[in-house]
């Protein structure tokens, strides 16, 4: 696991380190005054926390983030913001999530494989009845 997730980082930090600049570059300016604090957490590190979430067994984020970002992951992420200020964060790395994404996509081959097992949805003594409400 420890591996996966430093190699993980390692490749998105990468990514950050060259996207950000552009695309901070090409911001337009506010006419009013915002506050721009820079959060604790990096958006590398938002970005991998969220793409390992789906690599993990939990079917909740919420439930991932306080069990193992801030339990077990701790000792990598250790600036690890609260649950709730990282949904609010969430949005913030949208577009350079789907960059990363798109960049990480292969050149497509021309070839694909397609899974041809047969499911079975209802016993086969029991399929002309499926049929006849179908066709009503």
């Amino acid at each position: 696991m420890d591996t996966s997730l430093i190699g993980l980082f390692c490749i998105v930090d990468d990514f950050c380190q060259v996207f950000l600049p552009h695309w901070k570059a090409s911001l337009l300016e506010h006419q009013d005054k915002q506050r721009n604090k820079p959060s604790r957490m990096s958006t590398s590190e938002i970005m991998t926390i969220m793409i390992y979430f789906h690599q993990s067994h939990y079917r909740n984020f919420k439930h991932y983030y306080q069990r193992e970002v801030q339990g077990h992951l701790k000792k990598y992420f250790p600036k690890a913001v609260s649950y709730n200020r990282f949904v609010e964060l969430m949005p913030t790395i949208l577009l350079p999530l789907c960059f990363f994404i798109a960049a990480q996509r292969k050149t497509p081959t021309g070839i694909y494989f397609v899974d041809s097992t047969v499911l079975r949805v209802c016993h086969h003594k029991r399929s002309h009845q499926t049929l006849r409400a179908m066709e009503c």
